[in-house]
């Protein structure tokens, strides 16, 4: 089984457009071989940047909710009770490692993949959506 914690950006891609590789990611999140790790940190930032009013036309407030329902019933919580601020090179992604590290996932599914260059260092592979359908095998 494969630990996974996905940054907001890949959902974003998700409910943006429905025929890229972030969207057939996100459809297949209740794969056997994935476990999603989440924190409140990361649930309520999905939570903010998917009901943005730009993110309106995509997909609405109520969607939103039942997505995020569904995903808290497949995910596993983790509380964050370190930090690890100083290995990101944006501090508003910081919390995104730090859940990494907790868990101990073995990938971060992003499409910034940049801005973890220490994530390796703790094991955490660093994938974009369509990377990470290719490891699964799903994508050739």
């Amino acid at each position: 089984m494969f630990e996974i914690v996905i940054d907001t950006n890949v959902l974003v891609a998700a409910f943006r457009s429905k025929r890229g590789a972030a969207n057939l990611f996100v459809d297949g999140l209740s794969d056997k071989r994935i476990s999603v790790n989440v924190s409140t940190a990361l649930l309520l930032e999905y939570e903010a940047v998917l009901k943005r009013p730009e993110m309106s036309k995509f997909v609405s407030p109520d969607e939103v909710d039942e997505f995020l329902d569904g995903l808290c019933s497949i995910a596993t919580y983790h509380q964050i009770h370190f930090l690890w601020r100083t290995f990101v090179s944006d501090p508003n992604d910081a919390f995104l490692l730090e859940l990494a590290i907790r868990s101990t996932a073995d990938f971060l599914i992003t499409f910034n993949t940049k801005d973890f260059p220490e994530a390796s260092d703790f094991g955490v592979k660093l994938e974009t959506p369509r990377e990470f359908l290719r490891t699964l095998g799903k994508l050739p």
